[in-house]
């Protein structure tokens, strides 16, 4: 059972995100460009872009899944969240690298596919995902974890991460 929590947790939310609405945008508006049969350089230029925000956003998710699973003893899925704030690698950078994955994968995409409305499901994506924390995630954490989120989330920074990592005053 364990294991399988796990999983659902990351197929039903990142994955439907990263591979299952990108395919249905794709299909219902025939739109691709694939970078590749763009004219020399520019579509290797594009390609190796877009192969490497995609990788890099498949690396951020399974190692934020990994913490959220490891650390937080739960997953992105609403109806298991971690039980333990979670301010262990990335996090200490970053307090949102899970959807900076899901963010850059499509944002590959995008760039991979060459996909305008691929760029709209991006840019819903972290406006919708910003204003969910900022109105409900946040608020919720605050009262979950208390003065440790709030602690957390006054050093570091929503989206762009810090230079250099955080160091809470103890290991919570």
């Amino acid at each position: 059972m364990g294991t399988l929590r796990y999983v659902k947790g990351f197929v039903l939310e990142p994955l439907l995100g990263i591979l299952v609405v990108p395919a249905i945008i794709l299909m219902f508006f025939r739109e691709i460009h694939y970078a590749w049969l763009y004219e020399y350089p520019f579509g290797v230029v594009a390609t190796t872009v877009g192969l490497l925000l995609t990788v890099f956003g498949l690396v951020l998710l399974t190692v934020t899944t990994y913490l959220f699973a490891k650390i937080g003893n739960g997953s992105a899925a609403p109806w298991d969240p971690p039980t333990n704030l979670v301010v262990h690698g990335i996090y200490r950078y970053v307090r949102n690298p899970m959807v900076l994955g899901v963010l850059f994968t499509v944002l590959g995409e995008v760039v991979l596919f060459g996909s305008f409305p691929l760029l709209l499901l991006f840019l819903f994506l972290f406006v919708g995902n910003h204003i969910l924390f900022v109105k409900q995630e946040e608020p919720e954490l605050q009262q979950r974890f208390g003065d440790n989120y709030t602690r957390y989330m006054n050093n570091v920074p929503r989206w762009f991460p810090r230079r250099t990592s955080w160091e809470p005053e103890s290991e919570d």
